[in-house]
């Protein structure tokens, strides 16, 4: 399994951890920062899916008046798109 790690850009939550396996699913979900509680069920309902389940459910989604959101960051890690 590959470790990634990504840091965040525009969310509380400063970088975001995961395993990938070879079949693109995504494991082991960890945020560092962010609202604590809402980040592990977000880790916990990721975990095993694919890399594109994952951004398809995702990516897009905002936070307040934010561009982005901690579970779009999760999204754009997984599809291994560039920190801005």
């Amino acid at each position: 399994m590959e470790k990634v790690e990504f840091k965040t850009w525009g969310t509380c939550a400063r970088k975001i951890t995961f395993k990938r396996d070879d079949e693109n699913r995504i494991f082991d979900i960890e945020f560092d920062g962010g609202c604590n509680g809402n980040l592990k069920a977000v880790s916990r309902l990721c975990n095993g899916m694919k890399a594109e389940e994952i951004a398809t459910k995702l990516k897009g989604n905002t936070c307040g008046a934010k561009k982005t959101s901690c579970a779009d960051q999760l999204a754009r890690a997984v599809l291994g798109e560039a920190a801005q």
